[in-house]
């Protein structure tokens, strides 16, 4: 299928493209990589009358930059710029991100602003406790990522929002993402995330949005074994079932997950 009719306009500068889109009005999308809104447009499952192009910001919005152990990712970054950017977890994580053609396009803020609940970038900024810092019409602001999040694909931004970068305040020595999809590059059907430093536990593909997990961090922080950790986070919840898999059939990956992240996070 082929989208719906729209307008293209390309953004010269970050102010001009929120002024644009708050007078262009609720059909008005922002593009970055197109990873995520080309597809959807295809479908017509998003038909937005107005396309704004961040890709001419690159220079602003796509940098890494670290401070002693924290790290600074410029929204407009690609996943394949972190894949190489040695950043341990951060780096590792992306990997699982589709194929590589997909990872020279896609976009740290734009896999964020997306919300897709197994999203890689989701997960870590969860996990890692980063910070997103966006600019709109009222000027800039930081959203601590456990406040992102509302449900599925639906995240606290504002239409006129632009994520310009994304703060992760630890790069995540002693931790580890790992996922379980049924082909490598597709979509997860489950991820499972852990740090052993803060016994944060973080599932996607069991609810709406990406979920900490407060049992089984419990289980961690007391120095229960990874095993019972493993099983606490299985216990604690309440997954859909689709035709990628039953609730049943969630709760078994996510018992593996959580355990093989564990021990990955470990080594």
């Amino acid at each position: 299928m082929k989208p719906a009719p729209f307008t293209y306009h390309r953004a010269r500068d970050v102010a001009g493209a929120i002024d644009l889109v708050a007078e262009l009005g609720p059909d008005a999308k922002y593009i970055a990589g197109g990873q995520s809104l080309v597809a959807m447009m295809n479908f017509r499952l998003a038909r937005p009358s107005h396309l704004v192009d961040l890709g001419g910001l690159w220079s602003e919005l796509a940098h890494v930059r670290r401070d002693g152990d924290s790290v600074r990712i410029g929204a407009l970054t690609t996943h394949h710029e972190v894949e190489t950017a040695g950043l341990g977890l951060l780096s590792e994580a992306m990997e699982w991100i589709g194929h590589l053609p997909i990872r020279t396009r896609g976009t740290a803020g734009g896999s964020l602003a997306h919300g897709d609940a197994t999203a890689e970038w989701c997960l870590l900024a969860l996990l890692l406790d980063a910070e997103i810092i966006v600019q709109g019409p009222e000027g800039r602001r930081t959203i601590p990522a456990a406040e992102l999040f509302l449900g599925f694909f639906t995240t606290t931004l504002e239409p006129e929002e632009i994520i310009l970068e994304i703060v992760f305040p630890r790069s995540g020595r002693r931790a580890a993402l790992t996922e379980f999809a049924e082909r490598r590059g597709d979509f997860a059907t489950v991820v499972a995330a852990v740090d052993l430093e803060t016994s944060a536990v973080v599932l996607g593909g069991v609810a709406p949005a990406p979920v900490r997990v407060p049992e089984a961090e419990a289980v961690l922080a007391s120095g229960g074994s990874f095993a019972d950790c493993a099983e606490a986070a299985a216990a604690a919840i309440d997954p859909p079932g689709d035709a990628n898999g039953s609730a049943e059939y969630r709760r078994v990956l996510t018992r593996t997950l959580v355990a093989r992240a564990c021990e990955e996070a470990q080594s």
